[in-house]
């Protein structure tokens, strides 16, 4: 599959990081987080805050290196207080934009994924982590989603085609033939001891099929499969398996 272009991913990032501000001054801050077991807002703003920082600085600054970063639990211990909190993302997210927005196309920078160029590589994962972490803020208010079908396939083959792949090539065990109907894109997922993917039809022993967005959410683990209309369900064992396995680093 193509993938979007810079410009595409630079209005997602600042659309959804918009949306989430709007959603952190109308919550508290103590409302918890469904698809995250254990946050609040508050650990969601601060989690998006460093996030978004710690992603312009490598474009912002031509960083060629991986600088050493918090894990999650001194990310969440710190940071301003619940009443600067909202602003603090907020700026957070300006300078993220400003960073993606200003960059030179051929800037050179660290990366950790396979894309045509740093900043290509920079501004589609900074889209999937805000659009990821939009559904998160929206479904703490009660509130629906849904995404794009093209934006909904690129956020799933970054996920299979990119952090999964990353594993190695075949994992074994059973093999998962996804398709999103409304694109025409496949990939295929092997779940055993550890989980990998690919793009491409061949070799699956079950199906999972359905439009993009409902397939982003469900592969991004915010939805269940029972909530979404697919056009093609697998064993429930298998969505239980891809749940235990699935993990996404940042690099």
């Amino acid at each position: 599959m193509s993938s979007m272009e810079v410009g595409s991913y630079l209005r997602a990032v600042h659309r959804d990081g918009r949306t989430i501000a709007r959603l952190a001054a109308e919550l508290e801050l103590s409302t918890p987080v469904p698809t995250c077991p254990g946050w609040r807002m508050r650990d969601l703003l601060r989690h998006l805050g460093f996030v978004h920082r710690w992603a312009a600085r490598y474009v912002s600054e031509g960083l060629v290196e991986m600088v050493d970063e918090p894990d999650e639990e001194a990310i969440l211990a710190r940071g301003p207080s619940d009443a600067e909190l909202p602003a603090w993302l907020a700026e957070g997210h300006a300078a993220l934009v400003a960073a993606l927005s200003c960059a030179d196309p051929a800037v050179s920078c660290w990366t950790f994924l396979e894309a045509p160029t740093p900043l290509h590589f920079w501004a589609r994962r900074q889209a999937h982590e805000t659009a990821v972490h939009r559904v998160d803020a929206e479904l703490s208010a009660g509130r629906a989603t849904a995404f794009d079908a093209r934006f909904a396939s690129d956020g799933i083959d970054e996920l299979l085609a990119g952090f999964l792949a990353r594993n190695g090539g075949e994992g074994g065990g059973t093999r998962l033939q996804v398709h999103a109907d409304d694109t025409g894109d496949d990939w295929v997922v092997s779940i055993g001891p550890a989980v990998t993917a690919r793009r491409g039809t061949e070799g699956g022993d079950d199906r999972l099929s359905g439009g993009a967005s409902d397939l982003y959410l469900l592969l991004w683990n915010r939805a269940e499969a029972e909530d979404l209309d697919l056009s093609s369900r697998p064993d429930p064992d298998l969505i239980g398996r891809w749940r235990e396995l699935t993990r996404i680093r940042w690099s």
